[in-house]
């Protein structure tokens, strides 16, 4: 099963796989109102799909704050605009838990970034770029690790656009739920291939 995780794809055979998006329940948070539903459920979910956003930049010395963190669970995505609000206390937790895994791709990066918005000690998180590099597989990013192991194609589109509106638009929105969702299903799909 493994050999077949080592056979390379071409671009040209991921833009024929369909182009899937997560189609569940996601949960925008705008700011730290009522969070208890998605407390309950990211604190009691083993494995998380992780991602951030910030707004991009295109001058040289230019850098803006993170924008968005994305947590998915097996019964929906959470969206917490960074941006317009502080994480309640509970989730710096959470990502200071090694019992809960996040996992995603260049998540130290990501944990890097997220820690200039909050104080935790990061554990539990597992970059799945670094476990298909210890496998030695062709695909380390996100959208091949999905063509590789999911066997679908997710959009990059709204990897450049403006993360600090006040409002997601619902590509924004349809875009960072799937990378996050992408993230988990990958996961556990590299758990049944004994990778993990």
């Amino acid at each position: 099963m493994l050999d077949s995780y080592r056979q390379p794809m071409p671009p040209e055979a991921i833009n024929a796989l369909p182009l899937t998006r997560y189609e569940g329940p996601v949960h925008v948070f705008p700011d730290a109102g009522d969070l208890n539903a998605a407390i309950d459920d990211l604190i009691t979910e083993p494995v998380i799909g992780f991602d951030t956003e910030r707004r991009p930049t295109f001058r040289k010395g230019q850098n803006f704050p993170l924008s968005l963190l994305q947590l998915a669970t097996a019964n929906a995505v959470y969206l917490f605009q960074l941006c317009r609000m502080t994480l309640p206390g509970v989730l710096e937790s959470l990502m200071s838990d090694p019992a809960t895994v996040k996992t995603g791709v260049a998540v130290h990066d990501d944990v890097r970034e997220l820690r200039e918005v909050i104080l935790f000690d990061a554990a539990g998180f597992v970059d799945l770029g670094q476990v298909a590099r210890v496998h030695n597989l062709p695909t380390c990013g996100l959208r091949n690790l999905a063509a590789n192991f999911l066997g679908i194609r997710i959009s990059k589109k709204e990897r450049c656009s403006n993360w600090g509106r006040e409002s997601l638009t619902p590509q924004q929105i349809a875009y960072a739920a799937t990378d996050a969702w992408a993230s988990r299903e990958i996961h556990l799909r590299m758990q049944a291939a004994k990778l993990l």
